[in-house]
C-alpha cells in the first residue's frame, strides 16, 4: 500500500505535462529518456532544475500507472477523457487524494449533498491524522495546501465547480468505454471514487 504523502500539495494536476509526457511515451521513448529530455530540453518550460525534477518524477510516476490503451486516450481522446484519466493517474499514486475521493467526494455523492465544503476537509485531515502517525506529524499550513490543490485539481479535472469558497461536485460523464476498461482492468475501485456508486 502506498504511504501518505503530502508532495501533492506543489505538483497538482499536471494535465498539459502529463499530456506532453504521454505523447512521447506512445512514440516509443523509454521514461528514463522522457526524464532526461525533461532535464535537457525543459520540455516542461519549467523555471529551475530542481522545479524540472521534482514535476518529471511526478510525471513519470503518474505514466506508469498508466498502459498504453489508457495513454493512447489520455494523448488522442476527447478533452473530457484526457482529464478524467490525468486524474485516475493521481488517484493510483497518491493514497490520501485517492482515500480523500472515495471517503468525502463519493460519500457526498452517494447522499446527494453536493457541496464540499472547509468543514468537510477539515474533517478528512483531522481523522487522517488520528488514524496516521505520519499524517498526525504534518503542520496545519500542509493540510490548508493540500486542501486548496485538491479543490484545483478536482475543478481543473472537471469533477467540481467552485461556489463561494466550497466546491460543488459536478459528476463527469465518463466514456462507457472507458468504463468498461477500467472495470475489466480490476479498477473498479477507482472508478467508484471518480464516479459515486456505479
Amino acid at each position: 500500500m502506498l504511504e501518505y504523502r503530502s508532495t501533492i500539495k506543489a505538483r497538482s494536476y499536471l494535465f498539459l505535462e502529463l499530456k506532453k509526457a504521454s505523447s512521447l511515451c506512445l512514440q516509443g521513448i523509454a521514461l528514463n529518456d522522457i526524464r532526461q529530455k525533461a532535464l535537457d530540453e525543459n520540455i516542461f518550460s519549467l523555471n529551475s532544475e530542481n522545479r524540472i525534477r521534482e514535476i518529471a518524477s511526478t510525471i513519470m510516476e503518474r505514466l506508469e500507472v498508466l498502459d498504453e490503451t489508457l495513454l493512447d486516450k489520455l494523448v488522442k481522446g476527447n478533452l473530457e477523457t484526457s482529464k478524467q484519466i490525468a486524474l485516475y493517474s493521481i488517484l493510483k499514486t497518491d493514497r490520501l487524494f485517492f482515500e480523500f475521493m472515495q471517503e468525502v467526494y463519493r460519500d457526498k455523492y452517494l447522499i446527494r449533498d453536493y457541496l464540499i465544503t472547509d468543514k468537510d476537509f477539515a474533517v478528512f485531515f483531522h481523522r487522517k491524522a488520528e488514524q496516521n502517525q505520519q499524517v498526525a506529524g504534518w503542520k496545519d499550513y500542509t493540510f490548508y495546501k493540500l486542501k486548496q490543490v485538491y479543490k484545483r485539481i478536482l475543478t481543473e479535472a472537471g469533477f467540481v465547480k467552485k461556489s463561494n469558497k466550497d466546491i460543488e461536485i459536478t459528476r463527469p460523464l465518463m466514456e462507457e468505454e472507458l468504463v468498461d476498461y477500467l472495470d475489466k482492468k480490476g479498477d473498479g475501485i477507482y472508478l467508484k471514487a471518480m464516479l459515486g456508486g456505479i
